[in-house]
């Protein structure tokens, strides 16, 4: 696909409708593009290259545009793979061709490519331009967002910022879906671990004037930049973006879940301006983990399974410890036949959390809910929203 971002700047990246799981892991109905740019001037500049699925598209797309051009530069955002497939390609077609990138590329480079380019890198630090005619190239350092060799561009004269990872999302370019929540589970599934990092680069980045956000996936930003930059500021700051109770339970007999039902109808009396129910054995977990990010409170209830947690519980709470879930008030709710142990299990996972608050009571079902533990929901509950 081509089609213009500018006069001298034009899109030559591909729409991915087949693949299924993005990394193996996150369900992509929409599919996902794979962004790359190419910028005309007295020297030409590639702006990455794209997977390995799509090489055939993305060289005629680049042919279209280039006609008898040569390329003069391919720069390197981010070396994983559905960016960088085709740098040793493209390498090979242009061989004068420069390669611009940075320290901690130069040094991964050999993991990814059999052929020694080295002769052909230009190596960028933190600051510094790479002047190519009417437009300056200045790279600003990105380590962990969301792999330590990250790095964006900024181009200074029509005030275009080249995020890499950055402000993309899931999704085709002309998937008609919300930009919020496919860019946001996208966000914490895939770069959310690092929001110190994030933060340090929004710090970096308020340094310029951006007129333009070019990602390496997802649709090019034009409009409203601050309220998408504010967006980032709020994920990678780990704050709620609404008041609201995730509740995220199991059930393997319907007893727990019987329960939830319960907690709900008692939420909603006590005021709870949100409640959302989430089966997490039927749920998709990435957007689990979105849903525990978008909410300042969190109700988690499990049953207790061989002397443990329920398998998706446990699977939610170590996703959650390893996207650094924090500043949020949690309560928890086990059941057991015989020996409950599913609320002492949870709190040992919990109790790596960050700044996060669990709360005094701990409502215990055995097997179902009776008078004595409706109560103790109704103490959970006060507690929570107060």
């Amino acid at each position: 696909m081509n089609f213009k971002i500018t006069q001298n700047i034009e899109y030559i990246g591909v729409n991915d409708k087949t693949i299924d799981l993005f990394e193996s892991q996150y369900v992509v109905p929409n599919g996902v593009s794979y962004n790359s740019y190419i910028m005309k001037d007295e020297k030409n500049v590639i702006m990455d290259t794209v997977d390995r699925r799509a090489t055939n598209e993305w060289i005629e797309n680049l042919s279209k545009c280039l006609g008898k051009q040569s390329v003069d530069y391919l720069v390197i955002s981010h070396l994983e793979p559905d960016h960088s497939a085709n740098v040793q390609l493209l390498a090979q077609k242009f061989p004068k061709m420069k390669i611009v990138l940075n320290k901690r590329t130069q040094s991964m480079m050999n993991q990814f490519f059999d052929e020694d380019l080295s002769d052909r890198y230009v190596i960028v630090g933190e600051g510094e331009v790479l002047d190519i005619g009417k437009h300056k190239l200045q790279f600003f350092m990105a380590p962990m967002v969301h792999w330590p060799e990250v790095m964006v561009t900024y181009e200074q004269t029509e005030k275009i910022l080249f995020s890499a990872d950055g402000f993309g999302k899931f999704g085709s370019l002309d998937a008609k879906e919300d930009w919020d929540c496919e860019a946001r589970r996208y966000y914490f599934n895939i770069v959310g671990k690092y929001g110190l990092q994030v933060q340090q680069l929004l710090k970096k980045i308020s340094s310029v004037d951006i007129k333009m956000i070019c990602p390496l996936h997802g649709p090019i930003l034009k409009d409203n930049l601050d309220y998408y930059i504010s967006k980032y500021d709020i994920w990678s700051s780990y704050k709620p973006e609404d008041e609201g109770v995730l509740v995220a339970y199991n059930s393997i007999h319907g007893n727990t879940r019987n329960a939830i039902e319960k907690l709900e109808i008692i939420l909603k009396e006590n005021g709870a301006k949100k409640v959302i129910a989430i089966d997490l054995a039927r749920a998709d977990m990435a957007e689990a983990i979105v849903d525990a990010f978008i909410y300042d409170k969190l109700i988690i209830a499990s049953p207790t399974y061989d002397a443990g947690l329920f398998p998706t519980t446990e699977k939610f709470l170590r996703q959650l410890d390893h996207k650094n879930y924090q500043n949020r008030k949690i309560g928890i709710i086990e059941n057991g036949s015989w020996a409950p142990m599913a609320g002492k299990c949870m709190i040992e996972i919990i109790k790596n959390f960050k700044d996060v608050k669990i709360c005094d009571t701990i409502v215990t079902i055995k097997t179902k809910l009776n008078n004595e533990s409706t109560e103790k929901l109704e103490q959970l509950v006060k507690e929570i929203l107060n």
